[in-house]
């Protein structure tokens, strides 16, 4: 079952997917839109990566705050996450995206990626986070119900 990961931004989407396994997930690519309500090319090019990859469901980080509550950029992720239903068919899952952009830009600091070369990943590794964050979910809830990863 391979599932897509989005991390939803102003004028970016980073993009990842996960193994057939679904058990890791990998950085595809930055969709980048010239204005922040320019989405039909952004939901053409995720629905095509859907398809290619014969993708099941969607994660879609939901950037809340770190009090818990919601404010614009998460009322904005829900209407997104409407588009993508009604465009791709696909279910999407809203996940907790709080601080995983933090988390990108420390690995790629880690990993000695210059200042001037992070803003091109920083996008798709969060989407890395946000996906692996909801397969570990998945895995250890089939773990805690005594079922093995990727079978029915």
């Amino acid at each position: 079952m391979r599932v897509l990961g989005l991390d939803y931004g102003t004028k970016t989407v980073g993009v990842a997917i996960s193994d057939p396994l679904g058990i890791t997930a990998q950085a595809v690519e930055t969709i980048v839109r010239k204005a922040e309500n320019k989405l039909r090319q952004t939901l053409a090019r995720i629905e095509s990566l859907a398809k290619e990859n014969s993708v099941e469901k969607i994660v879609l980080g939901f950037p809340k705050h770190m009090n818990n509550d919601i404010g614009e950029r998460a009322k904005r992720t829900l209407e997104f996450k409407e588009m993508l239903e009604r465009r791709t068919g696909l279910e999407v899952i809203l996940w907790d995206e709080r601080l995983t952009t933090v988390e990108a830009e420390r690995t790629l600091i880690e990993s000695s990626i210059r200042r001037e070369e992070r803003k091109k990943y920083i996008d798709k590794i969060a989407a890395v986070f946000i996906l692996q964050g909801y397969l570990d979910s998945i895995y250890h809830d089939n773990e805690r119900k005594g079922e093995k990863h990727g079978e029915d």
